[in-house]
């Protein structure tokens, strides 16, 4: 990392932020007494918005730059945070905040992961990638952990659940100042894309397999970082200690396996099935029910699902690095699988099936070890 792309890792800092929607989503049921699957459409409405707002995202990163995309993805993210910063949200409006959120944060995705490969130099974009995902990461934990944080800080406690935004919006707001100062050369598509040309590359099975997998790879974290908390306190452990042993744990070792990913000059591929592998079998810990292995399955889950997102991304973008816009697009829109997976696995647990919930991400793994397994041009 380097002065010059500093704007660009602290942009993956804020895109974390979203990610504290899903313990966030705990504090919000109990405020407004709802059941867990009305608790679940906190996380839904962030993750709704790649599904409608990914694939012109990244048509129009092709046309006004990703620099640009990531400017606008700033400031709608620092407006979302912003509202219910200022005053206690009723639950309709706090929904149409976080969707706010989850519009910003597409852009930063959308545009913030193939312009990382602008500044890379040739053969480090997949390592740098990781780098990048892995301060992503650490701003995902940091969040989760901050949104468990500030209920005790004499500073915030009056704002309850919320004392986490004046920090977000902070840090958004510095993010855009240093990003208005960054030069960097695009590449660009010659031809300006289309949503008919864009689509139509899911025509092609290599995009089509990889972006189902990005969208049950999202769901499956997205489960993780929402049920994490409430399946520890099932089996036992007060609120705090199950903060802090399931989501952030989870997102601190994730941190840690992406951080590990850019350090290490291990081929894209096996990182990815090793990632699988060990994803996999994370999960099917917790499924056990048992709390030494599920925590042991939250440790080996945050190490496994570290690198499925950067791996796989990369690996995509370089079959076609001339379309990387269009690519990213598709890839971001399907980030929209944090929004619908974790509804069914909400159902399960109001169902009174805590561990066997746990199903959900593990099909979405055994999805995901299948599909590093396959040739190149599956993937």
């Amino acid at each position: 990392m380097n002065l010059r792309t500093l704007p660009i890792f602290l942009t993956f800092l804020v895109m974390g932020v979203a990610d504290a929607m899903g313990p966030m989503a705990d504090a919000v049921k109990t405020q407004y007494q709802l059941s867990n699957v009305m608790a679940t459409l906190l996380t839904f409405f962030v993750f709704i918005a790649f599904a409608v707002f990914s694939v012109p995202g990244g048509l129009l990163a092709a046309r006004i730059g990703k620099k640009r995309l990531l400017q606008l993805g700033l400031a709608i993210s620092a407006l979302g945070i912003l509202i219910p910063m200022l005053r206690m949200p009723s639950f309709g409006l706090l929904l149409f905040c976080i969707f706010l959120l989850g519009v910003g944060t597409t852009f930063l995705q959308v545009a913030g992961n193939p312009i990382m490969r602008d500044v890379s130099p040739a053969g480090g974009y997949a390592r740098n990638l990781s780098l990048a995902q892995g301060i992503k990461g650490l701003g995902s934990s940091a969040s989760a952990y901050l949104v468990g944080l500030v209920v005790v800080l004499p500073l915030f406690q009056s704002m309850g659940w919320r004392g986490a935004f004046p920090v977000f919006f902070v840090l958004m707001v510095v993010a855009l100042l240093l990003m208005s100062g960054l030069k960097v050369e695009e590449s660009r598509a010659e031809a300006p894309p289309s949503i008919r040309s864009s689509l139509g590359l899911l025509k092609e099975p290599v995009f089509f397999f990889a972006v189902l997998g990005i969208f049950l790879y999202v769901g499956a974290e997205v489960c993780m970082a929402r049920f994490l908390k409430p399946t520890l306190e099932s089996f036992g452990f007060p609120s705090d200690r199950a903060a802090l042993l399931g989501p952030t744990l989870f997102f601190g070792a994730l941190t840690v396996g992406r951080l590990i990913a850019g350090a290490l000059p291990v081929p894209p591929r096996a990182f990815f099935r090793i990632s699988g592998a060990l994803g996999l079998l994370g999960v099917l810990g917790l499924m056990t029910g048992v709390p030494s292995l599920a925590l042991a399955g939250i440790l080996l889950g945050g190490l496994g699902f570290a690198n499925i997102w950067p791996m796989l991304f990369s690996l995509t973008v370089e079959e076609r690095p001339e379309r990387a816009s269009e690519l990213s697009g598709l890839m971001c829109m399907a980030i929209s699988g944090g929004a619908i997976v974790p509804l069914f696995m909400g159902r399960l647990s109001d169902m009174g099936m805590t561990s066997l919930a746990y199903a959900v991400p593990a099909i979405c793994f055994v999805y995901l070890v299948g599909l590093s397994l396959t040739g190149r041009k599956a993937v």
